[in-house]
């Protein structure tokens, strides 16, 4: 596993995480300015999930906050972890309706990118969809899936992953609109990938395990779905027959350049 410089805060007897006002004032900017950039943006269900979480503005919130919304919705919880955690803990939760949550939040010098999620990324990314019984059982489908698969299953799954629940668009009657959690909490890449710079792809789940990607860049290439609905539906296919498919076709050429040594 990689290292890293971030540590994710415990909660106290009581469960409550007791952050300091810097890292509130971090959760302020980040909201505030993401609020602005994902208005006529973001999918209509990713919206409705937010008017559902009624996330604080001027604070970070607690984790229980989040549950009580999400139980109620589809029966999902989050669970506190620490800043990076293995693919086999990562599976498991996802497996058992609990997606994981990194109790930290980037600092003032990183507030446009991070290679690690934070919780502004997990919670105001992730979690609004998960109020939506579409996505929430695409992803828990996703995680039973890994749970099962091998070392080099997982790593088809996981293109997958990113091309879907990460950096995912969709097609609305409003127009191309943003589901992933990877772009909606990132203002530049919110604003480039509904651009005309990037391509765009038709949604075919084959053809997105077999793209490579960097994590540290804008992506170059995204793949939009028809409708939400779309992830529902895969969830109830033959996702591992696609996975061994994949395996055998091999990947695609990159579509960015090589990264620096």
């Amino acid at each position: 596993m990689k290292t890293t410089q971030y540590v994710a805060r415990e909660p106290d007897a009581r469960g409550h995480i007791h952050y300091p006002d810097a890292e509130h004032a971090v959760w302020q900017t980040l909201i505030e300015r993401q609020m602005k950039v994902i208005e006529g943006r973001a999918c209509q269900e990713y919206l409705d999930g937010l008017e559902q979480l009624a996330l604080p503005r001027e604070r970070i919130p607690q984790l229980g906050e989040i549950n009580r919304v999400l139980d109620a919705a589809t029966g999902w919880q989050v669970a506190r972890v620490p800043a990076l955690i293995p693919f086999q803990t990562f599976f498991e939760l996802l497996a058992s309706k609990r997606f994981p949550v990194a109790t930290f939040i980037r600092t003032p010098e990183e507030l446009d990118y991070l290679q690690e999620p934070d919780i502004f990324h997990e919670i105001f990314g992730h979690c609004p969809l998960l109020t939506n019984p579409w996505f929430a059982e695409f992803t828990r489908t996703y995680g039973t899936l890994g749970l099962k698969a091998s070392k080099e299953e997982r790593v088809y799954l996981a293109r997958l992953y990113w091309m879907t629940v990460e950096f995912g668009l969709v097609d609305t009657p409003a127009g191309r609109r943003i589901y992933g959690g990877g772009i909606l909490s990132s203002p530049k890449e919110t604003l480039y990938s509904l651009s005309g710079e990037p391509e765009h792809q038709p949604f075919d789940p084959l053809e997105a395990m077999r793209t490579p990607y960097r994590i540290d860049i804008l992506q170059p290439l995204y793949f939009v779905l028809p409708d939400l609905r779309r992830l529902f539906e895969l969830a109830h296919e033959d996702i591992m027959g696609l996975v061994r498919r994949a395996m055998r076709l091999g990947l695609h050429a990159p579509k960015f350049p090589p990264k620096a040594a």
